[in-house]
């Protein structure tokens, strides 16, 4: 007896890889928002002024693209392997 595509069954690996997806798409979203409040307050109004302080906030800008740059990354290689995964097997 051959099984078939009528007897493919739901791909686990695949069903596992959404559900990671799905929970790292809601940690990416605590991550990438954790230096908003402090990458607002230095570059709204002035709260801190001086040589250092523009080191510290362009080393906060920096730091908050590197982060959305890495998560980003996680999250294209999750998809790429969901992509990459049948359905059923």
């Amino acid at each position: 007896m051959n099984s078939g595509p009528a007897d493919a069954i739901p791909n686990p690996r695949r069903q596992m890889l959404e559900q990671t997806l799905v929970e790292v798409k809601a940690r990416i979203a605590i991550l990438e928002a954790a230096l908003d409040p402090a990458h607002r307050q230095f570059t709204g109004q002035p709260v801190w002024v001086g040589p250092k302080a523009r080191t510290f906030a362009e080393d906060l800008i920096a730091r908050r693209a590197r982060l959305r740059q890495a998560t980003r990354a996680i999250l294209d290689a999750l998809e790429e392997e969901l992509r990459v995964t049948p359905s059923r097997r």
